[in-house]
């Protein structure tokens, strides 16, 4: 990934407000940020950073979508990383053998930190707002998820709740129960991994041009569309010249997370993966230094550590290869997570 993506701040990135966490190492940060197909194949949020109250109609190559927002207006792209934040831990409790279901309690704190947002008083009002507009919005469609296909109205969250409150009103955890045609999505593992630098993107619309070059790149190394069927998908309600422009700002800055763009003749934007890395034949974690098997011995006397590495390697592959600030500390991290859940009987002491 080039420079300018990592480094905090640079090249119109949101900074990087917590980058001592190492997300192997901490439980509710062990969900690599997954996202579902559907909402990024077609456009269902708002990218407008006002109240938006249209009703979004759109279709393309027989997908049909309708979206009608409540009196707080459409959800938004960024009201999008709650949605992505519990598909996220979904799919991590999948991956870990639990048993998932359409609700799930959470800390507004852990969502907010895991998503790089402020955690002053003001993130969890507009927190508050986000819930109202993805309960409020309403879906109606033909896309299927999990070879399911819906035609009936639903809502992105289907309810949302307050579970416990500071003193002062703040809340404090919070439970939310996903639509039923999300979560077969999930439980269909019709997800793709963002980047974590997807929650660095200030501008709606770049959050809403990785997603498509996300998806439509997928195991090719690049992706050419025309302007024209680009700015369908995206959803943006901009003129074409206005939206052109747009587009060329965004090449120019070049700061878009794992994915290069240029335009080409006839009116066409190229997107080409920066590391030229397949999806499934990604890079390779270098070789531990023994010290750090000493350690793991340490923190988990009596068990194979060297099936350990070899489960932590696999992990960090089907997690989709993430940056890691550590692999020494995210190996012994996930060395702690396994002892703690006694996981993997096959690995303990006889």
């Amino acid at each position: 990934m080039a420079g300018a993506v990592m480094s905090a701040g640079a090249g119109g990135l949101l900074p990087e407000r917590y980058p001592q966490i190492d997300f192997f190492l901490c439980d509710i940060f062990d969900a690599i940020p997954k996202d579902d197909l559907a909402t990024m194949e077609h456009p269902v949020f708002s990218l407008s950073t006002r109240p938006d109250r249209r009703i979004l109609s759109y279709e393309h190559n027989g997908a049909r979508i309708e979206v009608t927002p409540s009196v707080k207006g459409l959800a938004t792209i960024h009201d999008k990383d709650i949605l992505i934040f519990c598909i996220s831990q979904l799919m991590a409790a999948l991956n870990m053998g639990r048993v998932v279901s359409r609700t799930l309690t959470l800390r507004a704190h852990d969502l907010l930190v895991a998503t790089n947002r402020e955690t002053s008083g003001d993130s969890y009002r507009r927190l508050t707002e986000a819930f109202e507009r993805l309960a409020g919005t309403r879906i109606k469609t033909n896309i299927s998820t999990g070879e399911a296909e819906v035609t009936s109205g639903f809502g992105l969250i289907e309810s949302w709740e307050i579970v416990r409150k500071t003193r002062g009103g703040r809340m404090v955890s919070v439970s939310i129960t996903l639509s039923d045609w999300l979560f077969r999505a999930v439980m269909s593992k019709s997800v793709l991994t963002l980047s974590r630098d997807y929650f660095r993107l200030r501008k709606p619309l770049e959050r809403r041009i990785y997603e498509l070059a996300r998806k439509h790149c997928g195991k090719q190394d690049h992706w050419r569309v025309s302007v024209e069927v680009l700015l369908k998908k995206s959803g943006s309600a901009s003129p074409r010249r206005v939206f052109r422009k747009m587009i060329r700002d965004m090449i120019a800055a070049d700061h878009l997370p794992d994915y290069e763009m240029a335009e080409e003749t006839g009116d066409i934007i190229r997107f080409a993966s920066r590391a030229r890395v397949l999806e499934g034949d990604g890079p390779t974690l270098g070789p531990l230094p023994g010290a750090v098997f000493e350690r793991a011995r340490d923190i988990a006397p009596g068990w194979d550590v060297y099936a350990l590495e070899a489960d932590w390697r696999a992990y960090w592959a089907e997690s989709g290869h993430p940056r890691l600030h550590s692999a020494e500390h995210a190996f012994l991290g996930f060395v702690k997570m396994r002892v703690a859940k006694g996981a993997l009987g096959r690995l303990k002491p006889d």
